[in-house]
């Protein structure tokens, strides 16, 4: 380990209850990114599929959910390329500001100007900056703690928290905003967390995350070209395992910015009293969700871990949260039954909250605990790059979420929402058979 996580391993048992204050600097500094992405994120769609007259681009919506979805899945590919430029040329540290950098002008260039030309570029840029910043800022919270901390599952809880924070404030601020000025919010947050970042980061993190992996790993074994031991390349299939799996998890969660927000516009009765919910608000269920249930979930983790019978075996986790998501598309069939595909009936509100509820817990059975997984499995010398294959898999899923997302346009909610429902609580119901053989292989 390096210098900054040596100095917190030696403090006092009683202490080490307590998380590193490393932890509340990347907390927010995630906080400040998704806040940035989410908020773009919630317009996306909109903004394609408006008018040019109302500021958008005048997009059909069938073209616009598959854009939306390959865009997403893009974010989600180059992770893994740049993670491993990051494992052998370049500290997490510099790779995340470098990231946040792109990401910044690329929101940017979508304000300056309402074209096609300039969407692209900017998709482009946030693509690239991602690809730096996702799998490194996630590995360097793990950095923080010994392999069998059993402070990490709810460390990463309570990291999850920050992007649910940014995530949560983004859509409530952006969707009072013209579509040309909730980019250039989104551009602005990323900036924010930028200076907060590199302002912070000598205090809090000490010397952690400045040097590339491969240098380390030279420095304790004084080789990188040692093959995997077998235990490692063990642990290794294990989270390629649980990747593939968390594939059908994503393709149902990330139905929330693109199919669930046109069934939002066009079938939820959003009044309340003489005000109109805007649609882009309810992108912040899931967070302000996550931001009451991350706490309560990181304590559970905690106690289970400290008990003598021991946590939930990730993989028993991952499947009770692909039952609880299949669970939450369950309650939107119920919905769809009552409006069909008709723009004239709508429904009340509580059915999409009810559902973000359920998206939410099951999310924090997967997402924080699937990246707890990696940092604490991953050999050192593949430890960014294996996050960035985490982060793959949901690229793959985003595209799959797209595609089915078009299909609501063509066969109906009730078809696609019933089928991903009934997919992943079969799956879910799988995985938990096949919990203890994956266990064994991540030791």
């Amino acid at each position: 380990m390096e210098a900054a996580v040596k100095k917190e391993t030696q403090q006092p048992a009683e202490l080490k209850k307590k998380h590193p204050p490393g932890l509340y600097l990347l907390f927010a500094t995630e906080a400040w990114e998704r806040f940035s992405y989410y908020g773009m994120r919630a317009i996306l769609v909109l903004y394609l599929t408006a008018t040019v007259a109302s500021g958008g681009l005048g997009v059909d919506k069938a073209t616009a959910l598959s854009l939306y979805g390959t865009f997403t899945s893009a974010v989600y590919i180059t992770p893994m390329i740049g993670g491993y430029l990051t494992d052998r040329f370049l500290g997490r540290r510099l790779a995340i500001t470098l990231g946040g950098i792109i990401m910044a002008v690329g929101n940017f260039s979508i304000f300056l100007h309402q074209s096609t030309t300039a969407l692209y570029i900017g998709l482009a840029l946030l693509i690239i900056g991602n690809g730096f910043f996702k799998p490194n800022i996630s590995t360097l919270v793990g950095d923080l703690y010994e392999e069998n901390d059993p402070r990490r599952d709810g460390a990463f809880t309570i990291f999850y928290m920050g992007i649910n924070v940014g995530a949560f404030f983004a859509p409530l601020v952006v969707g009072l905003m013209s579509y040309k000025y909730g980019f250039l919010t989104a551009a602005i947050g990323m900036i924010v967390g930028q200076i907060l970042f590199n302002t912070l980061a000598k205090r809090y993190l000490g010397d952690l995350g400045l040097k590339p992996t491969r240098q380390i790993q030279q420095e304790k074994t004084n080789t990188t070209k040692a093959p995997l031991t077998k235990r490692e390349k063990m642990r290794t299939l294990a989270i390629v395992i649980l990747a593939f799996v968390t594939i059908a998890f994503w393709t149902a969660f990330e139905q929330a910015g693109s199919s669930l927000t046109l069934y939002t516009q066009e079938h939820i009765d959003r009044h309340i009293g003489s005000f109109t919910v805007p649609t882009a608000w309810f992108q912040s269920l899931n967070a302000m969700f996550i931001v009451l249930l991350a706490p309560i979930m990181s304590i559970v983790w905690y106690k289970l871990g400290k008990s003598k019978r021991g946590d939930f075996k990730t993989p028993t986790k991952m499947g009770m949260g692909l039952i609880t998501v299949g669970l939450g598309f369950l309650v939107l069939v119920s919905a769809v039954v009552q409006t069909g595909n008709s723009s004239e009936l709508k429904v009340n509100l509580l059915f999409m909250v009810f559902t973000y509820f359920l998206h939410t817990l099951a999310e924090l059975m997967i997402s924080p605990v699937g990246l707890s997984m990696v940092s604490r499995l991953a050999p050192l010398k593949l430890a960014s790059l294996l996050m960035g294959v985490w982060m793959a898999s949901s690229a793959v899923a985003n595209k799959l979420a797209g595609v089915l997302a078009t299909y609501t346009q063509s066969f109906g909610y009730l078809e696609i929402f019933g089928v991903i429902s009934a997919v992943t609580i079969v799956l879910g119901i799988i995985v938990l058979f096949l919990s203890k053989p994956i266990s064994k292989l991540m030791d």
